[in-house]
């Protein structure tokens, strides 16, 4: 992927750069450069009320690394659906993948006018492989599929990647009948990647942090209890370790940090 400028970035049209933006916000913590003074703002101020946000930013991009090797590696799938994006960054999926596997065949899918402008660089990859940016949301599973479907042979196993994306989704809009549909339009040997937010070591603190975010006018975020996030992968055979705390999905051997609890957990799991 090119290397992106360390310019600040400029206003791209259909951009509201006076309201934070979780994506931009997510960009600002791993110490990148597409972000706006608004991101910059929001972003201290949950970092003040819950500082390990940071460390998960962190994390999360670890994780990512892992999950793919582990995918593209012992489980042998050559196609990915990454929804949520996000800004590209160093390893991006397609990237992990390929690097694995060159003929591996990668779709993106985000709504984000920032993601959309950045678009052109998420879609260098192999000459082997293919890699394919859709602009949609979460919230319309079949225009999601209908779009990957150009790009993906829905008769082979595809890996699902919902890295910390789902949380957007609120309850009311049915976020596991949204996972459900997806899964449920791909093949046997299919895997499903999620990682989600939730509330088990901080407490007070996390919960204010959410709330005052929640208010700011971004899109609202979404914890959810650990059964909630464990219901995700219902129907689902889940690889080992299972349903676990972000840094103890099969941490490398010299692990980055500690393998300390924080309030994300992740799995990987199979369609039977």
């Amino acid at each position: 992927m090119p290397e992106l400028s360390n310019d600040p970035p400029r206003p791209t049209p259909g951009i509201d750069t006076s309201v934070a933006h979780s994506a931009r916000m997510w960009n600002y913590w791993l110490g990148g450069k597409d972000n706006y003074p608004a991101d910059r703002q929001a972003g201290d101020q949950f970092r003040e009320q819950f500082p390990d946000i940071v460390r998960i930013a962190q994390l999360s991009r670890h994780l990512l690394a892992r999950i793919v090797r582990h995918l593209a590696g012992e489980a042998g799938i050559r196609q990915f659906l990454d929804i949520g994006t996000g800004l590209p960054t160093m390893d991006n999926t397609h990237e992990l993948a390929q690097r694995a596997a060159p003929e591996s065949r990668v779709v993106y899918v985000d709504n984000d006018p920032l993601v959309l402008a950045h678009a052109r660089a998420l879609l260098i990859g192999t000459p082997e492989g293919a890699t394919d940016y859709i602009d949609a949301d979460l919230h319309d599973p079949d225009t999601i599929l209908a779009g990957a479907a150009r790009t993906l042979d829905f008769q082979r196993p595809v890996a699902l990647m919902l890295m910390g994306i789902v949380g957007y989704v609120s309850d009311a809009d049915g976020p596991h009948t949204i996972v459900k549909r997806l899964m449920d339009a791909l093949p046997s040997g299919s895997h499903l990647a999620l990682w989600d937010g939730i509330n088990l070591v901080t407490g007070a603190a996390l919960d204010q942090a959410q709330e005052d975010y929640n208010q700011s006018g971004a899109v609202p975020y979404n914890l959810r209890s650990p059964e909630e996030f464990t219901a995700f992968f219902d129907g689902l055979r889940l690889v080992e370790p299972g349903v676990v705390s972000l840094p103890k999905w099969r941490p490398d051997p010299d692990p980055f940090g500690s393998l300390d609890d924080v309030d994300a957990l992740c799995g990987v799991a199979r369609k039977p």
